[in-house]
């Protein structure tokens, strides 16, 4: 069984070469420090195809510079990739939640690359997706590499959301709150 390799974040990320397919995981999930990273090697990538549903955060890679280096090839349009869709820098593809797993695993879409965001490995090695599990596990199962972002503040839960260290070919470690949606007061429309 192969070990977790523990790596800096700019040679975790180093992993993505020009031309690759990276799925993000999303939601409170999204693996911003691993984002943010990529997008930092701009300058030095081409053709780097994002694919993902809703992500959190400001998706870096739709917005100048780092969109010359990326184009969002999305399965959902949130505010923060709502711009580059109705541009000439990202793609929607329009499909139910439920059938996103088939782009995957009948190799429609094959992925280079997989972003997670997990928590550490128990005493057995596994890690836990969190709480965005949805279309995760597909994307790691069939794809050539898997990245992490180790975080402690990541919940554990159990189930299909479970992978072993094995399965992962990279990782980095970090410590920081995974998103929140924040409850307001509703509107007098809303109520």
């Amino acid at each position: 069984m192969k070990k977790l390799k523990i790596l800096s974040v700019e040679d975790a990320v180093a992993k993505v070469k020009s031309g690759d397919r990276v799925f993000i995981q999303g939601a409170a999930m999204t693996p911003v420090t691993l984002i943010d990273a990529l997008c930092d090697r701009y300058n030095e990538l081409s053709e780097v195809e994002i694919i993902q549903i809703h992500t959190e955060g400001k998706a870096k890679y739709t917005e100048e510079p780092y969109a010359s280096a990326f184009s969002i090839n999305t399965c959902f349009v949130a505010g923060n990739v709502r711009n580059a869709v109705n541009s000439n820098k990202g793609t929607y593809i329009p499909i139910f939640l439920s059938e996103i797993h088939n782009l995957f695993r009948r190799d429609i879409l094959p992925l280079d690359v997989v972003f997670i965001q997990v928590s550490p490995p128990d005493k057995h090695g596994y890690c836990s997706l969190g709480v965005s599990i949805d279309i995760t596990l597909p994307a790691i199962q069939k794809a050539n590499k898997v990245i992490a972002q180790i975080n402690p503040q990541v919940p554990r839960t159990h189930g299909d959301g479970i992978i072993h260290s094995s399965q992962i070919d990279a990782a980095i470690e970090v410590d920081e709150p995974i998103f929140a949606s924040t409850i307001t007061t509703p509107t007098e429309i809303e109520q």
